[in-house]
Order: structure tokens, then sequence, then C-alpha cells
């Protein structure tokens, strides 16, 4: 079934309910039950080579030719339910699931580069796709350029215009360019329609895809896909899954392009698993409440930190103490802010330690996106590898603690975060 066609007249909430799934071929289950199995009996040999022409590319399928089952590292009903109703909600025309968030990049941007090429993205982003992007990729031929986009583009087009000509020169390619907005943890936006346009402005034959993560804000305040990118890339683990029991990642966009990723996930077998599919179809269902109440509660609890003592900064997605240029930017492409953001406070480390040491309800752990509310420490955790130099360049302080608010009571919440700065 495409995952748009009955989608016009209906909301992605309403949606989640029931598209891409008939109880009639489940025994009337009015839920998808978990095909828990990993091989698929074909009806007749010519099924199974059908099946297998499709599945490897050897041949195109029809217009309303189904994906036959085969084999769970290929496919799964539990994950054509699950990716087929991720692609509702930002008009994809096809999604895939994996293992992980860093299965879907590393599987993604694997299958879009090749010895010689070049990747371009930008800083700060989450600390494993750095690693793999600086360590892993340079090991394989593959050369990355790290861009600290403040300047509202210039940056990341000069980047894109020169890795791609000297990729030229040397024999190979701008592969892709990589942007996670907001980023993590700063929360720095990256203006989409300008990075589009920037790639546009190469003038070359096969521009290079614009690929996105889209974790920090999902599938709800911000959809990439309408403002420019090419791909989409998520840890499911964090809002879609929103409950902190599952390990899962997604990419979305375009057909050809989702076909090399598809190519690159069946060989190297970093799909997720029917179980953790059947949980994220269960969370799809909640999915808008639990951001709609995360991030009211988020909105209310910077409303009340900003300008508090102990509070140097408080840095959200487009707010108030951010430059123009970022506003503007949060205009045009996102629909809110989000639930998780970062806030500065006087002192270094030693002061945020006390600060979260001190804190009850919040929950000291490096994940995002649960509905119980964390707070950690990026400059030791997740962004401990990077240089002074490099958390100089990316505003990432010993001062800085992100908080990822979940959908507890925001008056609770307020006076934990209260408590604790008593403690700076």
């Amino acid at each position: 079934m495409s995952p748009i066609k009955d989608s016009v007249q209906l909301a992605p909430e309403t949606l989640m309910m029931g598209h891409g799934y008939d109880p009639s071929l489940s025994e009337g289950s009015i839920k998808p039950p978990i095909f828990q199995t990993s091989t698929f009996v074909f009806r007749s040999a010519e099924d199974g080579k059908r099946f297998f022409e499709v599945a490897y590319g050897l041949r195109e399928r029809g217009p309303e030719e189904a994906l036959g089952l085969i084999y769970s590292r290929i496919n799964n009903p539990n994950l054509e339910i699950l990716e087929d109703r991720l692609a509702v909600w930002e008009r994809a025309e096809r999604a895939l699931v994996f293992s992980s968030g860093m299965a879907a990049i590393s599987t993604t941007v694997l299958a879009l580069s090749r010895p010689g090429d070049v990747v371009v993205y930008t800083a700060p982003a989450y600390g494993g796709t750095e690693y793999l992007f600086d360590r892993i990729l340079p090991r394989m031929g593959v050369r990355t350029v790290s861009v600290a986009d403040c300047d509202g583009g210039a940056a990341l087009a000069a980047a894109i215009a020169t890795a791609s000509s000297e990729a030229s020169r040397a024999g190979g390619r701008l592969a892709a360019v990589y942007v996670e907005t907001p980023a993590n943890p700063t929360n720095q936006l990256i203006d989409l329609q300008a990075a589009a346009a920037a790639i546009r402005a190469l003038g070359v034959a096969e521009p290079p895809p614009l690929v996105v993560d889209n974790t920090f804000l999902g599938p709800l305040w911000q959809k990439p896909l309408q403002h420019g990118a090419d791909l989409v890339v998520y840890s499911l683990t964090k809002y879609v899954g929103g409950h902190s029991d599952l390990i899962a990642g997604a990419c979305l966009g375009r057909a050809d392009l989702m076909a090399r990723v598809a190519e690159m996930r069946t060989i190297c077998g970093t799909i997720t698993d029917p179980h953790t599919a059947w949980l994220l179809t269960r969370s799809l269902e909640t999915l808008h409440i639990r951001m709609e109440r995360s991030q009211a509660n988020a909105v209310e609890l910077v409303r009340r930190l900003r300008g508090l003592k102990g509070i140097a900064a408080v840095l959200d997605a487009g707010g108030a103490e951010s430059a123009p240029d970022q506003q503007d930017i949060f205009r045009r492409q996102c629909a809110g802010p989000g639930s998780t953001f970062s806030i500065r406070l006087a002192g270094g480390e030693a002061e945020a330690f006390r600060f979260l040491n001190a804190l009850r309800l919040f929950k000291l752990a490096v994940s995002l996106g649960g509905t119980e509310s964390l707070a950690s420490h990026p400059s030791s955790t997740t962004h401990s590898d990077y240089s002074p130099e490099a958390k100089a360049r990316c505003g990432i302080g010993d001062d800085l603690v992100r908080l990822s608010v979940g959908i507890e009571n925001v008056d609770d919440l307020f006076a934990d975060l209260s408590q604790a700065l008593t403690h700076l």
C-alpha cells in the first residue's frame, strides 16, 4: 500500500491507528500481531523468483506489485507496517527502519559514498555521528569536512562548493551533505533551504543528496523533505519510541536513493527485529500526544528558567536568546521548538556536576525523547572525545547541561530544577 495514497484527507495521527494493516490477513486481530519468524513460505517457485528479482534489484517492481515476503533480514510484515506509517508523517516516498539510529546513519552514508568521495557535515552533531565521519569513513577512503555553521549558511555553502570542486579534481565526488538540525546539544539551526540551494548551485549532473538528522524535533515539529532535503534519518529510540525501552533508527526520502539504502541494509543486515518494529508501531499511536505534552512542558520551563539566578543562558531552538538569523530560520522551518534544550550555568564543570547530582526527578542519562525527564553533561559524556578547540568552536562548554523534558507535571519539574540551582 502506498504510504501517501490515503493520507490526503486524514491526519497522520488518525492514520497511525490502522494505515498499512488489514486485520483480515491476521485472523481479524485489531492490532498487528508480532511476526516473529525468520523466513516466509512461497506459494510457488515462480513467486520466489519474482520476489528475489525485486529484492535484489534485478528488475523494477510493477506499479501495483507488492514486495513479497522472503526473509526477515529483507522484509517482514511488522517492519512494512511501521515503514508505511513512518512515511506518512513526512510524505516520504519510502521509509526503512534499522537496528539503531547509528545503523540508519552508517548504512545510509555507506550506500551513498565510495572511496575518493567527500562528505560535508555540520557540527556539532551527535557524538556517534562525528565518530563515524571523523574516524571510520577516512579509513575507507572517504574524506569528511566538518562545518560549524554559525553564520546563516555562508560557511556551509562555501564548504559545499569547495568540497565539490576539490573532489572532482581528484576524481571523486561530493557524495552527500549531512546536516543535523537542531544541533546536539546547542540547538543551533541550519537553514535547509539555503543548503539545498547551495547544492543546486553546483550545477552537477548528479547533485549530492541533502541528508538531515531530524531526531531532535521529530516528525511533528520539522519536516525536512518539505524544505529541500532528499533523505531524513532518525534515532527512533528517542521520540518515536518514546518509552526508553528500545533501540532503532530510520531513513526516509526519495525512492531512488532509498533503493540504494535498502540494498545496503539487506547486505549489511542492519534491519531491526519484528518485536522492536511492533513496539514502535504501538508508540506511533501516541506520538503526537507525547510530543505535544513534552514540548508544552519544555516551553514553560524555558519561560521560567530564563533569567533565573545561576543560569547564564537558555539554548532553545529559535528562542529569545538566539541570534535574529536563527529566529528567522525557526519561523520558516519549524513548527515548534521541541522538548530538548540546554542551559549554561554560572560556573564550570564543578558547578554543573553539583547541579546534576542534586536533581531528583530529572534522571542523569544521555538519551532524550522519552516520557521521563533526563539531564546530561555533554562535555564529559556524549561529546567527551571532542578536542578543547572543537568544544570551544561548537559552544560545548563545561558549563553546559542538556535537558530532555518528559510528560511529568511541569510544576514538579520546575521545583526540581529550582532546588538543584541552589547547590551551585
